[in-house]
């Protein structure tokens, strides 16, 4: 059986992403998917991004990743920006929007939000018309996926219908739920069409926090506030209460 890491929503938090490729590693998983969101919201885009090339075998484009290398009237976005660097810049500009491979005779589509779209945004708790459209061939065919996988929201969950499955990875460095990092391991026979057994599994992992905090405090990064708060809290700072 194959193992496959896939991590997504970075947001420039290392000790978070240090933190969960040691659990891949001690796993004795060797290939990564990361599906976006490497750079912006925490202090060290640029080590994101770094890193991420360095362990990942595959890497989609998150909406953040397109902020980083289309906005340039945002001040927190100028300042991420200025971290990374043209080089950076032109990698996270040139990724693919989706991924997709046959294991265990299901086609698998894993993306950051949606396959053709980084700012479609599907929550867990959307009706199931809602989120049958993630299934669909983003070229317009009739090769729509068994199992898809995203990141985006930042809150891990499996749901299973019409003998579909979908997946949501959570976050590494920014979760939204708990205050521990999360990703996803699916197991199964990599490249193989016929139909075998099949799993996916949710993991979260503790990260050293308040070591994230001082880390961002000592940058001078914009919206710290805004950012130690959802560390600390996993309450997004958007909730209306």
């Amino acid at each position: 059986m194959d193992k496959l890491a896939v991590i997504s929503d970075i947001h420039g938090n290392i000790p978070a992403l240090k933190a969960v490729l040691s659990d891949i590693k001690d796993r004795g998983i060797t290939r990564i998917i990361c599906l976006g969101d490497i750079a912006g919201k925490g202090p060290d885009s640029d080590i994101a991004v770094d890193m991420i090339k360095e362990n990942c075998e595959i890497v989609v484009k998150g909406n953040w990743d397109y902020f980083m290398t289309e906005c340039d009237d945002n001040k927190a976005i100028l300042w991420h920006r200025k971290k990374l660097g043209q080089e950076r810049l032109d990698y996270l500009k040139d990724l693919p929007m989706y991924v997709e491979f046959f294991m265990s005779g299901r086609l698998v589509r894993l993306c950051h939000a949606a396959p053709d779209d980084v700012f479609h945004r599907v929550q867990s708790s959307a009706n199931y018309d809602e989120k049958e459209t993630l299934f669909k061939d983003p070229r317009g065919g009739n090769m729509e996926a068994n199992v898809v996988g995203y990141g985006d929201i930042h809150g891990a969950y499996i749901d299973n219908f019409n003998g579909k499955t979908l997946f949501n990875t959570g976050s590494v460095g920014n979760p939204l739920e708990i205050t521990q990092s999360s990703y996803a391991i699916i197991e199964g026979k990599y490249g193989n069409k016929e139909n075998s057994a099949l799993s996916i599994t949710l993991v979260r992992v503790p990260y050293d926090i308040e070591k994230a905090v001082n880390i961002a405090a000592q940058s001078n990064m914009p919206d710290l506030q805004a950012y130690v708060r959802e560390l600390r809290t996993a309450e997004y700072r958007g909730k209306i209460y």
